[in-house]
């Protein structure tokens, strides 16, 4: 099949790894494969190196910009119908949801035959005014429309969507987003040396967390929750993965909390290095307040790391409390606090939440059954 994907930039982040893990799989397989992507810059780190060598044709549009931009959306519609035109594909897919938007549009007008969106969050959500949620829910009512499937990462997305009135049930598909769980073997790796150079000594309990340092990923929360917790249990140190604009206003809240001397910041590390990281940890404490399916959370559990999360979203979805980590009520600090704390004393609880997780997670979140699926959805429009 001739198959055009489309997003939006190719960052380090989780939307943008399974639609490269995609790229790659489906053009295994034969298929002819295309990804179109806008610009990239900024902190989070880049994949238009893996993409760019993938062997699939890879196109940068300038037009496909992450902001609402009236008149170069439409100029991106435009160039995108031209491309759709002179392809011909058999299927296109978006994902994220500027590209969602104006993709499927564009795809609508060069009458591509199948075209399928994957919401990998929901682009409108809790953290927005609601004036911005109405309006974004209001476009992706408009787009489903204009497409004949959409993709799902977690069945709260299919429940959100569906209570706002966008598409129909029949649309929807629940395939979990891909990683190549091979990378993720906890036998592999030793975690003393990593522990060593952050400052961690052998019997502290590290608390990693995996997110850009932006806002809506829950550090404001996350600062307040360590300060709670460390009083509880002194034992506790904290790692933060990941860079972002905000890290100097996040890093003077540190300095006011006293917690500087108990917070490591790795900064931006790419993605190879993060079966080692989670290796060194004890516990993953995810406090984004708005996600599609956690992805650091799915790779912490296949490291056997339990993992605390606000039951927010796809979360619940992996993160069974008392089987494979713990949850609290989006707000609930002290109930967060309360766990990483309960956590933390508990060494054989923590091995027996990360061996339930690894197994939980091997199998749905393999990058080949993601394969497996969504070329399933391609050929069962095509018949």
């Amino acid at each position: 099949m001739r198959i055009v994907h489309v997003i939006t930039r190719l960052i380090v982040g989780g939307a943008q790894e399974n639609t490269v893990l995609t790229c790659e799989g489906l053009h295994a397989r034969g298929h002819e494969v295309w990804l179109f992507s806008g610009p990239t810059a900024g902190p989070e780190g880049s994949l238009l190196d893996r993409a760019s060598a993938g062997g699939y044709a890879f196109e940068r549009i300038p037009e496909l910009v992450r902001a609402v931009r009236p008149l170069t959306d439409l100029r991106c519609r435009r160039a995108l119908r031209r491309r759709f035109s002179r392809l011909r594909p058999d299927v296109v897919h978006t994902h994220s949801s500027k590209a969602g938007v104006v993709g499927r549009l564009a795809a609508r007008d060069a009458r591509v035959p199948h075209i399928l969106h994957t919401i990998h969050g929901m682009s409108f959500n809790r953290t927005q005014p609601w004036p911005i949620r109405a309006a974004y829910a209001a476009a992706e009512r408009y787009c489903a429309k204009r497409c004949d499937t959409i993709v799902t990462v977690a069945d709260a997305m299919t429940d959100q969507a569906l209570a706002a009135g966008i598409g129909r049930p029949e649309m929807y598909h629940t395939v979990r987003s891909g990683m190549v769980v091979d990378d993720f073997d906890p036998d592999r790796f030793e975690a003393d040396a990593v522990r060593a150079k952050w400052g961690i000594g052998p019997h502290e309990i590290a608390v990693g967390t995996v997110a850009r340092l932006f806002r809506n990923k829950g550090y404001e929360q996350l600062i307040e929750i360590m300060d709670r917790a460390a009083k509880a249990e002194p034992r506790l140190r904290f790692v933060w993965i990941g860079d972002g604009a905000d890290r100097p206003r996040y890093e003077a809240a540190l300095r006011r909390r006293g917690l500087t001397e108990r917070t490591t910041l790795t900064g931006l590390l790419p993605p190879a290095e993060m079966p080692g990281v989670l290796a060194a940890i004890d516990i993953l404490a995810h406090t984004s307040q708005w996600e599609g399916l956690p992805r650091a959370v799915v790779q912490a559990l296949l490291m056997r790391k339990p993992a605390v999360s606000f039951a927010i979203d796809g979360a619940p979805e992996v993160i069974v409390p008392g089987e494979t980590g713990e949850l609290a009520e989006l707000g609930d600090l002290d109930g967060f606090a309360a766990a990483l704390a309960s956590l933390a004393g508990d060494a054989d609880r923590r091995r027996r939440y990360g061996e339930a997780g690894r197994v939980r997670c091997l199998a749905e979140f393999d990058h080949h059954t993601m394969v497996d699926r969504i070329e399933a959805l391609y050929h069962r429009h095509a018949k």
